[in-house]
């Protein structure tokens, strides 16, 4: 057996595999395209789905390469010698090629030849058949001949040895196992078997079958072959240990912890796990950010997880007492040393990597002390009681206010012996987003809770017509009012209709319903709201205004065309301005959100800061030349993987159908969307940015308007421009110049005004030397003043400080029923022991205040004008005892 560093032992599997005539397709993003119904690519066969169906791959029917996985199903396991949540699949495929016997034949070449194992070390399993399939003595034939001993072959059950989907792909799989030199731990020992004798090396799937609904098997035409290896559990085991923690993909990482941390590696269980769980979290979000999809923290979907991973992995360095600058460091070791020339992306990515790492780090510290302090008290009130479980509100608090994820806090209370109610979380969250629903119209409760024609047949259904007219005949299908299906609605009554088929678009994608009206030869029905209902339905939210609309009646929908053209030309604009904020900010900005009414447009953004307004300018002047450019929208309709190859825009992570419509502008932007849009931009007319602000950490948003509503914002404009003038009796052309001149005498009169402030608050103090308390050199005046405010009293103190040389000046002044105080002292006096912050802080209790400052000046206001005298009283006492200390 042969050692190995995990950079030769990827090159060593795809040059294996290259010398016999397979195709090195490269990895795939690490987060899934939607397509396969997971969040992020948990196996290197995952992105070849279409292909292993039949579909042909462009690079040929023999493919191989090493593709990144995450998979976090298991993250409560990693802490230990072999979980991880970020790891390598090293795999080769036949895509209708070869079948058992050269992939047998190669599988003991790569183990013998390669790796150096011998025979007497290694067994098999095939599938030992079952009521749906045959024993796999085909898979055991060609084990045996390709070197495999006939008394290392056994037969497991499909459990064990069946692989593919739910339905669909399917077939025998023969996994590979070293067998080591120890005795048997009972009369059942094998393969599978926990006591460690047999470790698993890789697997071979034969996929020979498809899997339907009804669970029987039919062979299938295009028998592939699925082999796949784990390059981190390989790699320890080549190496001589358990622990993938000890190979090359961990030890710089785990060294560097030692080093920050103070502790050893494997010298105490507790502090290990978190050794490891820092040490796996840290690469796993390196990985994710670095990723072409430059994934990032979030609330939703795949960033939620990144944001775990990364909050899991600030808990335990905290553990190990490792603060930001540490775990960044600990991830600038993967980037420029682990997967410097295995993961070229993440060095192009690299300060992208470390910002945003620094900023969810920065985010949650900055309520991670709170957030424990809470959580203790909640432990420890929970123990106090004898109660075993954290209530779902408690944990709900914690995530709500202090930023822990649930998961985070489950792993907590288990390490304190407590569990959480999960349910009850569940139901405190279903709460609060309740509460943001509340405010919802009839509609989108309609949509969100309920669906009143579930008894409906299949068959009932609308069709949208919407795309190429504004009008259409249709059938009323269904009708509802509050929340049952009636047979007709009467004059007045509201309710929802669902016809056979309807030009309303349904508020979908970011783009706002249309509205209109539904005429039947009995009554007229004003559509206000337009929902998608389950069971691809469409329902038209509205009232009847007159007669009455019944099931069967044939009707004229109308929508209503001038606000769909509004809302088209903000949908439209929508798109150049995203392409636009591409051009001047990046080709890192994607979409964060959108939405499209007939009034404006709001789009959300990935971004790291504001705009400036340089850019905004440029951005918008982008988008004003491609409207004045007319350029035509062309939209087209293809498949998902067409789109794709054309270079579309897409959300990245969302789910698209088989078929997607592609709308294109020019050779300027091209994206998939659903929504409508206008036949050519110059029908656009304008656009202007009305604002530009950040929503979310990391997130911007832009509002917009265009055509009509833009010249009514200039309409606006002018007309307060016009007020404006004539309240200070100018032209709307020299107001700039009047408004600079008065604020000119404006400032001539504020300077006047403080001189005269400064003469009275003189006046009114007076001559004061008289009062001077005076100390080993050091002089105390302390006074009141009536009607000085603290500008002033600064000013008067600083003017005694010139009098009296050295010393001390306490001044309190009544402003009504408030007191402003201040405390100066001159740097003897400090240098003597007076401290102006700390001298305050006696005096402003007596006037029922509070404040502070530095030793050289403090001031504090109070509501207790009555406690004056006594604080002035007072300052002398104080003042003697700061010297005699």
């Amino acid at each position: 057996m042969k050692q190995f560093t995990s950079k030769e032992l990827r090159k060593i599997w795809k040059d294996f595999y290259i010398e016999r005539g397979h195709v090195d397709v490269g990895a795939v993003s690490l987060v899934s395209d939607g397509s396969t119904g997971v969040m992020f690519n948990v196996a290197g066969m995952q992105p070849l789905m279409p292909y292993l169906l039949g579909e042909k791959h462009p690079l040929g029917t023999r493919l191989c390469n090493v593709q990144g996985c995450v998979r976090t199903n298991d993250i409560d396991s990693v802490g230990d010698k072999s979980h991880v949540t970020f790891f390598e699949m090293m795999g080769s495929w036949s895509l209708g090629d070869y079948f058992k016997e050269d992939r047998c034949k190669w599988s003991y070449e790569l183990l013998t030849g390669v790796f150096g194992f011998d025979s007497d070390h290694l067994a098999a399993t095939v599938f030992a058949g079952d009521e749906n399939a045959p024993r796999d003595e085909e898979g055991a034939k060609y084990r045996i001949a390709s070197g495999f001993k006939k008394e290392n072959i056994y037969y497991l059950p499909a459990e064990d040895n069946w692989g593919g989907l739910e339905y669909g792909l399917c077939g025998p799989d023969s996994e590979m196992f070293y067998i080591a030199d120890v005795d048997d731990c009972g009369p059942d020992c094998g393969p599978g078997c926990s006591c460690g004798k047999y470790t698993e090396l890789g697997n071979d799937v034969f996929m020979q079958y498809e899997k339907h609904k009804d669970g029987h098997l039919t062979p299938l035409a295009q028998k592939n072959v699925d082999t796949g290896w784990g390059l981190e559990r390989i790699l320890a085991f080549l190496n001589g240990t358990k622990d993938v923690y000890k190979t090359d993909l961990f030890t710089s990482a785990i060294s560097y912890i030692e080093k920050k941390s103070g502790f050893e590696y494997d010298k105490d269980e507790k502090l290990t796990r978190s050794m490891r769980i820092l040490a796996d979290h840290m690469r796993t979000s390196v990985m994710l950010i670095g990723d072409k999809a430059k994934l990032t923290p979030s609330n939703v979907g795949a960033g939620y997880v990144l944001r775990r991973l990364i909050r899991r992995a600030v808990r335990h360095g905290r553990t190990l007492g490792m603060n930001k600058d540490a775990l960044l460091g600990l991830a600038k070791i993967y980037i420029d040393d682990v997967y410097d020339d295995s993961y070229p992306l993440l060095k192009e990515n690299r300060d992208f990597i470390i910002a945003e790492l620094d900023k969810e780090i920065r985010r949650f510290e900055s309520t991670l002390e709170n957030g424990m302090k809470e959580f203790k008290k909640i432990l420890g009130e929970k123990k106090s009681a004898g109660v075993s479980v954290i209530d779902g509100d408690s944990a709900f608090r914690l995530y709500d206010t202090f930023g822990f994820p649930i998961e985070l806090t489950i792993e907590m209370a288990s390490e304190e012996g407590l569990t959480v109610d999960e349910a009850a979380f569940d139901k405190a969250m279903e709460a609060a987003k309740q509460m943001a629903r509340d405010n919802q119209n009839f509609s989108a409760k309609l949509n969100a809770d309920t669906d009143v024609f579930a008894d409906l047949g299949d068959d009932v259904v609308s069709e949208f017509t919407g795309y190429g007219k504004l009008d259409d005949t249709g059938v009323v299908k269904a009708l509802a009012s509050g929340d049952s299906m009636k047979d007709s609605l009467t004059e007045g009554t509201e309710g929802i209709i669902v016809t056979d088929k309807t030009p309303f678009y349904a508020t979908m994608g970011g783009q706002c319903n249309d509205t209109g009206v539904i005429e039947s030869a009995g009554g007229r029905f004003e559509v206000t709201d337009v929902v998608k209902l389950p069971g691809g339905r469409i329902g038209h939210i509205g009232k009847v205004v007159s007669g009455k609309i019944a099931a069967g009646d044939k009707a004229e929908l109308k929508v209503a065309s001038h606000r769909r053209m509004s809302i088209c030309m903000n949908h439209s604009a929508t798109h150049l301005l995203q392409k636009a904020l591409q051009n001047v900010l990046g080709s890192d900005v994607h979409q964060a959100g959108s939405y499209q009414d007939a009034d404006r447009t709001r789009f959300d953004f990935s971004f790291d800061r504001a705009v400036t307004a340089e850019e905004l300018n440029k951005i918008e002047q982008t988008v004003n030349d491609k409207i004045a450019e007319d350029i035509d929208v062309i939209t087209n309709v293809m498949t998902i993987e067409e789109a794709k190859k054309t270079g579309a825009m897409a959300l990245f992570g969302e789910k698209y159908g088989d078929t997607v419509r592609v709308v294109e502008m020019g050779g300027f932007s091209k994206e998939l969307c659903g929504g409508t849009h206008v036949a050519h931009t110059g029908q656009i007319r304008c656009f202007k940015i009305l604002s530009e602000n950040g929503v979310a950490a990391g997130v911007r948003r832009i509002e917009a308007i265009t055509g009509d509503n833009v010249l009514k914002h200039y309409a606006s404009i002018e007309d307060r421009l016009n007020e404006a003038a004539a309240l200070v009796k100018a032209t709307p052309a020299a107001l700039t110049d009047k408004i600079a001149g008065l604020l000119k005498e404006l400032k001539t009169l504020q300077s006047e005004n403080e001189s005269l402030k400064s003469k009275a608050a003189k006046e009114a103090l007076g001559d004061v030397t008289d009062n001077v308390t005076e100390i080993d050199g050091l002089k105390l005046i302390a006074t009141k003043v009536s009607g000085v405010d603290m500008n002033g009293l600064r000013e008067l103190g600083d003017s005694l400080k010139e009098k009296i040389g050295e010393g001390v000046i306490v001044l309190a002044s009544d402003a009504g029923d408030k007191v402003n105080l201040m405390v100066t002292a001159t740097d003897k006096a400090v240098a003597a022991g007076v401290a102006a912050g700390n001298m305050i802080k006696e005096l402003a209790p007596l006037i029922g205040g509070g404040g502070g400052g530095r030793p050289n000046m403090a001031q504090a206001g109070g509501k207790n004008p009555s406690g004056i005298d006594a604080c002035i009283s007072k300052a002398k006492e104080v003042f003697t005892s700061m010297l005699n200390k």
